[in-house]
């Protein structure tokens, strides 16, 4: 985790990582806006700006004018002053599932972010009390559905700009409650949102960054975990520990992939115990992992910089330079550099779903598993007739391959013309994070099945006399050993969902601590 845990994150000053919106999401850990002369600045000089332009009656879109296609409609003077809470209000039709109370932490904490540029013209009222939601854990109830990525994430943080005036509800002390209620509670104030200050709170990438925020920590430790249970694999199945050779990797020198090589080199002790499968070659689940690892691994780096990027920028419309006393009306909602990314990465993630399930469907399986028992039961004698061990596991793992592998259709190829032709042309960004996410919970599933397999067949060797604990490395026992004080051996059928969940909550909190290069 990022070296600021148990540390204020300060907004306003210097740019944000990915690991600082995930601990703002994860801890209850105070937050505060920066106290440099500069952040200060940026803030008052956009707010006075407005006022001088309101003052003499300037043109502004979203200020004195109505919103997308409406920009044609001039808003009379004496209604400026409603047109925020018009456009929270019509907006306030989000469907589907809601946002966990965890991500609706990393959605305030990004917009937050976006808006501590000081290039959205907004005030210290709408400031402080974005930071009040987030040290009360007072936050807004949003809803999934509903955003095309452009003119940002509109619907949804409608629900943001709707909680601020009182309106909207919220998680609150364990309960899902009005805003104004909990509010009350807190001694806090709903505010009046000032003119551009609706959309500066919803004209943005804020759902999707932070979703991604989340998608990237998972899929870094995804790769990591689907290293070590190629290992595992690969010593439950008495693989050929050839395949992850320094040299061989040396030739095609994928940094991402060596790495994951390596990995796996290091945890079967190849240099102390070199191991050679009864076929020359093992199948390519095995034999290749660190090649279909790797594409994940080497894609991180670049995905870390668009996700970074996106997460540090102003990128409401229009962008208010108070300093320079420029308005300038563009693009910056538009969500396409993460539609990229998250289309990205859960091609990769999923690929790691088809991984372990290419794993487990050669562990169960007599033909292939090099002397394991039928679907590694632990059963012996007459009983091993009835007892069925990882059989119905390895057919979910293909269920949920199947639904990872159908959900890497790029959604931003999906653009709708909407808004009255206005929004012509949208990134389906919060679309494509949240199908990440989803191949995600899918792919952590069938890593969770394999992992349980995997540990499974290697206590089966074990027992028999067919692996040496002393030629296991100690980081190797280490994670055999805990997942054993978990996972009791499968020797007489029972039902494993139960086991199943735990591991994969296990694999969300990222339990293990694998590998020290990063």
């Amino acid at each position: 985790m990022s070296p600021l845990k148990n540390k204020k994150v300060l907004f306003g000053e210097g740019n944000l990582t990915i690991e600082d919106i995930v601990n703002v999401s994860k801890s209850n850990d105070p937050i505060a806006l920066s106290e440099a002369e500069d952040f200060k600045l940026r803030i008052d000089s956009g707010v006075k700006f407005l006022d001088k332009i309101l003052r003499e009656e300037g043109h502004i879109y979203g200020v004195t004018t109505g919103y997308g296609d409406s920009v044609t409609f001039e808003v009379p003077t004496e209604l400026i002053d409603e047109l925020p809470m018009h456009l929270t209000r019509f907006h306030g039709c989000g469907l589907g599932d809601f946002f966990t109370p965890e991500q609706s932490r990393a959605i305030l904490a990004t917009r937050l972010t976006s808006l501590t540029r000081g290039y959205s013209g907004v005030s210290w009222n709408l400031l402080d009390l974005l930071v009040e939601l987030l040290n009360r854990n007072i936050l807004p109830v949003i809803p999934q559905e509903g955003s095309v990525g452009a003119s940002g994430d509109l619907t949804p943080l409608s629900y943001i700009a709707g909680t601020l005036i009182g309106e909207r509800d919220t998680y609150y002390k364990g309960e899902v409650v009005v805003a104004a209620k909990a509010f009350e509670q807190e001694g806090l104030s709903p505010i009046k949102l000032r003119p551009k200050e609706g959309l500066a709170i919803m004209n943005g990438t804020a759902v999707m960054t932070a979703l991604a925020c989340t998608a990237y920590k998972r899929a870094e430790y995804a790769s990591k975990l689907m290293a070590r249970i190629t290992a595992l694999s690969s010593l439950a199945l008495k693989g050929n520990s050839n395949h992850f050779d320094d040299i061989l990797f040396s030739v095609k020198p994928h940094p991402g992939q060596n790495r994951i090589a390596k990995w796996i080199q290091s945890d079967l002790n190849h240099h102390e115990h070199p191991r050679h499968s009864h076929r020359l070659q093992d199948r390519y689940s095995i034999r290749c992992a660190p090649h279909v690892i790797g594409v994940l691994a080497d894609s991180l780096p670049w995905l870390r910089s668009m996700i970074e990027n996106e997460l540090n920028s102003a990128n409401d419309n229009p962008i208010i330079d108070g300093i320079g006393e420029h308005i300038l009306h563009g693009g910056h909602f538009y969500g396409g550099h993460i539609a990229m990314a998250m289309d990205s990465m859960k091609n990769c993630v999923a690929n790691l779903a088809d991984l372990a399930d290419r794993q487990i469907a050669t562990l169960v399986d007599i033909k292939m598993n090099n002397g394991l028992p039928p679907n590694l039961t632990a059963s012996t004698g007459e009983r091993r007739h009835i007892n069925h061990g990882f059989k119905a596991i390895q057919i979910g793992c293909s269920a949920w391959t199947a639904e990872a592998l159908k959900l890497t259709m790029p959604a931003s190829v999906f653009s709708r013309s909407t808004e009255c032709h206005n929004q012509d042309k949208v990134s389906m960004g919060t679309i494509a994070a949240r199908d990440c996410l989803r191949i995600l919970q899918l792919t952590e599933q069938v890593l969770a099945a394999t992992l349980l397999a995997a540990v499974q067949g290697i206590r089966i060797r074990l027992i028999n006399n067919e692996i040496s604990q002393d030629s296991l490395t100690d980081d190797v026992q280490v994670m055999i050993n805990d997942v054993s004080s978990f996972f009791e051996l499968l020797e007489e059928d029972r039902p494993t969902d139960t086991i199943l969940r735990q591991t994969i909550e296990y694999i969300q909190q990222e339990r293990w601590t694998l590998y020290e290069e990063c």
